[in-house]
């Protein structure tokens, strides 16, 4: 699948909503909205750096991200004071704009940037081994920058990342330490007095540089860093966020979405009073489906994979869904309930199928265990929503 491609799935399914009842016609573009924002208008999440410039940014992006070590960025050009597409780790993109350490002739530059493209969160750096407090110039260039380029009515969101080095940290832990407040403690305590900017904040971590080969799991601090910034980030780059993250639990949550959202709109397709001309666009939907579900979870979008995942499933595509569908089909001329089940199969059956590609490339269950959800979801489907309204109409006595 790629953006092409589900441009004309989404004009398609517009084209559609002429022919739906009026009542239906709002529900299919509000789930229309999130597939929109998530798939077709995705794009790499931004952040602004702030705060301490004393690592280089290849090593903040390797602690920050647990994907990629520095090494591996070693030959990427950094522009500074100027937004940078970096690969991370091979699992997605981030732009990143290396604010730190920014003079006044800088930070009109960098301002520049921003009114070119807002950020979607900014990262304040402290270095978690330095018992110095924060620096209040530093406060005040993050206080700038987060007010700029951005509508009145639209807040800036501020993370504080406290850096530590844990061979150093363990070092330097002493009895006479332990009651000292961490470089943590400290930035939540600067920010938090700092009313341009106390209502910018989310939270603040403290985050271990990575020393020597990768790790096996990603640090319990870093995940909890990643998970937020999942959560945070606008529908449009939290695609890319969740594939870096490899957060399982926010995965399951976005490829929930898309079922909710092709299930809901293959039903209203569905229920249409045209027989047969549906059957192209609710297979493409399906396959589009379980494409962005394998992409959410890290794979290659393809058509192809989730054909061939489909006829796994013993779902038939093509002539064998035709054949497969024939009852659907005969109900569509039986006018008023029949359109309303016809859709209620058509959305069941994109239920199930997208119950099963979640639990298959997501949450990495077996093929065996993958058709057994498939067929018990597609029994057991409820009504979707949408067309609940619809149909209690149809089943009203007529006025007299």
């Amino acid at each position: 699948m790629n953006q092409p491609l589900f441009l004309h799935i989404v004009e398609r399914l517009e084209g559609f909503l002429g022919k739906l009842p009026a009542s239906i016609q709002k529900p299919v573009l509000h789930e229309l909205t999130p597939l929109k924002e998530l798939f077709l208008k995705q794009r790499a999440p931004r952040f602004v750096l702030t705060g301490s410039p004393k690592l280089p940014v290849q090593e903040v992006t390797a602690a920050l991200f647990a994907s990629a070590q520095p090494g591996d960025l070693r030959d990427v050009l950094m522009e500074v004071f100027r937004w940078q597409n970096i690969n991370v780790g091979g699992h997605g993109t981030v732009e990143i704009l290396d604010a730190r350490g920014a003079d006044d002739a800088a930070t009109r530059k960098i301002e520049e940037e921003l009114q070119r493209e807002t950020a979607d969160l900014f990262l304040h750096l402290v270095d978690g081994n330095n018992a110095r407090p924060v620096l209040a110039r530093d406060l005040e260039h993050l206080s700038k920058l987060v007010g700029f380029g951005r509508p009145p009515d639209a807040r800036a969101k501020v993370i504080g990342v406290s850096l530590l080095s844990p061979k150093k940290a363990a070092r330097e832990v002493t009895p006479e330490g332990a009651d000292r407040p961490s470089a943590q403690s400290k930035l939540r305590a600067a920010i938090a007095e700092k009313a341009s900017l106390r209502d910018h904040l989310l939270q603040v971590f403290e985050i271990p540089i990575a020393i020597g080969p990768p790790a096996t799991e990603t640090d319990p601090a870093t995940a909890q860093f990643m998970a937020l910034l999942a959560q945070e980030l606008p529908n449009e780059a939290r695609v890319e966020m969740i594939r870096i993250s490899r957060d399982r639990e926010a995965q399951v949550q976005i490829a929930q979405v898309l079922v909710k959202s092709a299930s809901a709109i293959s039903t209203a397709i569905g229920a249409q009073p045209i027989p047969l001309a549906d059957l192209p666009i609710l297979t493409t939907l399906q396959l589009v489906m379980v494409s962005g579900i394998m992409y959410i979870a890290g794979r290659e979008r393809s058509l192809r994979a989730a054909t061939e995942f489909a006829a796994a499933l013993g779902v038939n595509v093509g002539a064998g869904m035709v054949l497969r569908e024939g009852a659907r089909v005969v109900l569509k001329f039986f006018p008023g309930w029949g359109n309303v089940v016809c859709g209620m199969v058509a959305g069941a059956g994109t239920y199930a199928l997208g119950r099963a590609a979640i639990v298959y490339f997501v949450e990495g269950v077996s093929l065996k265990d993958a058709r057994r959800i498939y067929s018990s979801s597609r029994k057991k489907s409820a009504r979707p929503k949408l067309l609940r309204a619809a149909s209690d109409r149809a089943n009203e006595p007529a006025e007299k």
